[in-house]
């Protein structure tokens, strides 16, 4: 599928002469809505989308602003429903097992698990709708996410351009690595924090020196292949063997040393049930990254942060797939879905307004100095100015920025270099690719044992992950869990399927 996707790509131009000659179109008439189109038809259509992230005290307006542009641009206005990131998971798919109409689902490897509502057909395939309604971001678009949008060679989501790769890094307040000296960007394992975990806890009594919520995963790599299911592996990638990950030497040493840290009261006691509370004082934390990330965390939690990175990383399935929208399967208007997202992925004003808001309400236009223009003469993709936000009305409109659409047309705020985005695409086209980008695991044959699994994980997993319980007791009973509910059929299941894909040229 690969190869065919480089076919679509390079003969988008032949599609669209052949379109505008004879007229074809992949549904009749009267369903078909071009923005040659709208004005013939004189015919708005509402468009349903449900993202990730809370409902916005100005979101109404920014959403007036949105929908007065683009019923204009392309016949279409759009309703947002917010679900919040504790229920989004849940939600999503009460939503999509009742059948609810609506057109268009942020989806991904870590959220509404993209993978399984596109192989349970959830998710409506984009193949015959791209390249007539979507094909300025088709070309666009870094080729390996669409290849990550694909589940068994078809396209089933539109992915947000972004960082390729996960960053995992330890996050640091600055004011205490500048108050102690601490050399930062040195430490990168969980061992190289001890010393530094010590002296805060000796001489910081208000401030926990690593803390850790019930969503931490401990610094070790794995590949994307069953993190969806809640069942973690390593893998020998010279012969893509599926082993368990909680049989290595390696995750028991690390359990080991975040039991002894959780003694040392290193840290927080409460870490296995609580989610990240922004107004605790700590030293360390761990955050899923990318270049610069330090100066967005900075700006939300109000203080400074600094970054190591913990390791490196390559392209896999869960990081290329960490934010797309899909189209629902229920969906009245696919064609008019997929116009808006090519529109927001290609617009540079619709993209921004509905990422940071209303310009002088939300933010302005600060024009960069000289010498910052200087600095990135010969780059590509760099606005000459960056945006100042308001910081009262910023409040009152403030969404994931990387939720909606990809992030390449999108202004840099001030404190961030003005070639950030130039940066990302350098990673981006550096990045090593895994041995399993591409695989999809068919778990429809252990679909009950994955069930029973994943309430294995969710008992086990957050106090394991977190120090809370002494690993030689539990992993024990953890093991005995996981082999009573299947996860030796699984493991079978899925090194069959690997072995094939590995044999069929992939």
């Amino acid at each position: 599928m690969k190869d065919s996707l480089r076919v679509i790509i390079s003969t988008l131009g032949i599609i669209s002469i052949i379109v505008m000659m004879i007229g074809c179109s992949l549904r009749s008439e009267d369903e078909v809505y071009t923005q040659n189109e709208v004005s013939k038809q004189n015919k708005v259509v509402e468009l349903i989308w449900y993202q990730l992230g809370a409902p916005q005290e100005d979101g109404d307006l920014v959403l007036k602003t949105v929908n007065d542009y683009i019923k204009d641009k392309i016949g279409v206005i759009i309703k947002i429903k917010y679900i919040g990131w504790v229920d989004y998971n849940h939600k999503t798919q009460l939503v999509i097992n009742a059948g609810e109409p609506f057109d268009l689902m942020f989806t991904s490897s870590w959220a509404n698990d993209f993978s399984q509502n596109a192989q349970k057909g959830a998710f409506l395939s984009l193949d015959d709708l791209l390249p007539v309604y979507g094909k300025e971001m088709l070309q666009n678009i870094d080729l390996r996410f669409w290849e990550a949008a694909e589940v068994h060679g078809k396209i089933y989501a539109v992915p947000s351009e972004k960082e390729i790769v996960n960053m995992p890094m330890w996050t640091f307040t600055k004011e205490y690595v500048d108050k102690y000296q601490i050399p930062y960007e040195k430490l990168h394992t969980l061992e190289d924090l001890e010393p530094w975990l010590k002296l805060i806890k000796e001489n910081e009594p208000d401030v926990i020196p690593l803390y850790l919520t019930k969503d931490f995963c401990p610094p070790i790599y794995m590949d994307e292949i069953i993190y969806p299911l809640g069942i973690e592996y390593s893998y020998d990638t010279n012969n893509l063997i599926v082993s368990n990950l909680f049989e290595t030497e390696t995750m028991k040493s690390t359990l080991r040393t975040l039991r002894e840290y959780y003694l040392k009261k290193y840290i927080n006691w409460n870490a296995a049930t609580i989610s990240d509370d922004k107004t605790v004082k700590r030293f360390v934390t761990k955050g899923d990254g990318q270049p610069y990330a330090d100066r967005i965390w900075s700006r939300n939690l109000g203080y400074e942060v600094v970054t190591s990175t913990i390791m490196e990383t390559k392209i896999s399935n869960y990081s290329a797939r960490g934010a797309m929208t899909a189209i629902s399967r229920t969906s009245k208007h696919p064609e008019k879905a997929i116009q808006f997202l090519n529109l927001l992925n290609t617009d540079e004003y619709l993209r921004n307004l509905i990422n940071y808001g209303i310009e002088g309400v939300h933010y302005d236009k600060v024009n960069a100095s000289d010498d910052e223009l200087r600095s990135v003469e010969g780059s590509d993709h760099v606005y000459p100015f960056k945006i100042r936000y308001n910081n009262d009305n910023m409040k009152r409109y403030d969404v994931p920025y990387w939720v909606q659409g990809g992030l390449f047309n999108t202004y840099v705020p001030e404190g961030e270099p003005l070639d950030k985005w130039q940066k990302f695409r350098e990673l981006n086209k550096n990045a090593e690719t895994a041995p399993t980008f591409g695989f999809d695991f068919d778990s429809d044959a252990v679909s009950s044992q994955i069930e029973k699994i994943k309430s294995v994980m969710n008992e086990f997993v957050p106090p394991l992950y977190t120090g809370s319980v002494e690993p030689d007791d539990i992993l024990p009973k953890l093991q005995q869990k996981l082999k009573e509910n299947g996860i030796d059929k699984i493991q079978e299941e899925i090194q069959i399927q690997l072995d094939e894909w590995k044999m069929n040229g992939q």
